[in-house]
């Protein structure tokens, strides 16, 4: 995907200097290729388990185009709001392959969601239960539901993106769920097929995946012996991605082998709900060097891309490799790369080595596929900055730049 040619960096068949020139910077591009070929590896990954769904989750990185893109391959998707239900409709998704997760459905969420004829909602409180029953009564269908259970599991990384220990909002507790099936089971409008659990987020070590696999097989196996019909169990995502160039993240091989190896004990259909590890490595971020600035303590490079762009490093201190689009091995110096924002944390990268780094000098921020556009906002009056996806040597421009105008429009000057 990403190549050198003549000391300038590529994705696919597209320099990052020509992207530039065409639609400015900052900009987000994606590698269309990347995303294929990831969405094929986890097919291949999981054909020994041939019942097996793969769901991509949407608020990864929900462009349309890129939903299209997962939707040709087969892919089904995993939802949290009515925003991401409307994009998936828009690209023509099978409901019977969409499922909704998240701890605030509204009724009118639910109620869109029923209409649509989603697989399942996965449940993840009892106040929750008892809206989706109501709602559903109304519309006059029963709804399907899986109870997102919290089964008390250290994926091992950062805490702001581990979801299944006891102390998350996510989910229900494991020991409360059984309480939670047979009350669900007895509401007339609801029909339980599932249990799921979703244990974090940039997961390197596999042993977490299997244990919370292992816990829900013990519940499947208690649900079983009440009588109560369990068709899916949704194991959710979380396997991680290279970020660092010393980073070794499992293969998707590995992870599947740990994975089937109990559901052939349990023999019911499997959903994935991956995110990050089909869009992160497939996009990046580009921006441009406006000013070097020295202090007595640090050197700074200051470029037009900011956190209001790219979150992660503010929210996490998530790491991203930095590099320039035109390669050079002279005049290395150590930089903090800074943004424009007014924030003492709008940080990209610290003490970064670059070498020549000149202003209008085009800087690639890597790995910025997932939760990078998405999670952008309007901080300081900056308007969003457009995507792009790159196919061979094609170039589409799949989000256009906002203008200030637009950040405007929805005002109303009292």
């Amino acid at each position: 995907m990403l190549n050198m040619q003549d000391n300038k960096l590529f994705i696919e068949e597209v320099s990052f200097e020509e992207l530039a020139e065409r639609f400015g910077t900052p900009c987000y591009v994606y590698s269309k290729s990347s995303l294929v070929n990831e969405f094929l590896e986890y097919k291949e990954a999981f054909k020994s388990y041939s019942d097996t769904t793969i769901c991509y989750s949407v608020k990864a990185s929900s462009n349309l185009s890129i939903l299209k893109v997962f939707n040709s391959l087969g892919s089904g998707f995993d939802i949290v709001s009515e925003g991401e239900l409307d994009r998936i409709i828009k690209i023509g998704a099978n409901p019977k392959k969409v499922v909704f997760s998240g701890v605030a459905k509204s009724d009118l969420e639910i109620r869109k969601a029923l209409d649509f004829g989603i697989c399942f909602f996965n449940v993840e409180s009892f106040d929750e239960l008892v809206a989706i029953n109501r709602v559903s009564k109304d519309v006059g269908v029963n709804a399907k539901i899986s109870i997102r259970v919290n089964p008390d599991i250290d994926p091992k990384t950062h805490p702001y993106i581990s979801t299944g220990l006891k102390t998350s909002k996510f989910g229900i507790a494991i020991e409360d769920s059984y309480d939670a099936y047979i009350e669900a089971s007895k509401m007339k409008n609801i029909d339980v097929v599932g249990i799921d659990a979703h244990i974090g987020s940039q997961i390197f070590d596999l042993q977490p995946f299997e244990d919370s696999l292992l816990r829900l097989e013990e519940l499947y196996h208690k649900l079983n012996d009440l009588g109560i019909n369990i068709r899916f169990i949704d194991i959710g995502g979380g396997l991680g991605i290279k970020y660092k160039d010393d980073d070794i993240p499992p293969t998707k091989k590995e992870f599947a082998e740990k994975i089937i190896k109990t559901m052939k004990k349990i023999n019911c259909s499997l959903i994935l709900e991956p995110g990050r590890s089909l869009v992160g490595n497939a996009g990046y971020l580009i921006s441009k060097v406006l000013y070097k600035k020295k202090s007595n303590q640090k050197n700074f490079l200051i470029i037009d891309a900011g956190m209001n762009d790219i979150l992660r490093p503010s929210l996490y201190n998530a790491y991203h490799k930095v590099s320039k689009s035109i390669q050079a091995s002279d005049n290395s110096e150590i930089f903090d790369i800074v943004g424009p924002i007014c924030e003492t944390g709008d940080v990209i990268s610290y003490d970064t080595t670059l070498n020549d780094a000149k202003i209008g000098d085009n800087i690639i921020i890597h790995s910025a596929g997932a939760y990078g556009s998405v999670m952008s906002s309007n901080y300081n009056s900056r308007p969003k900055v457009p995507e792009v996806l790159v196919s061979g040597k094609s170039m589409s421009l799949i989000r256009k730049r906002e203008t200030i105008e637009q950040i405007l429009e929805n005002e109303v000057v009292l």
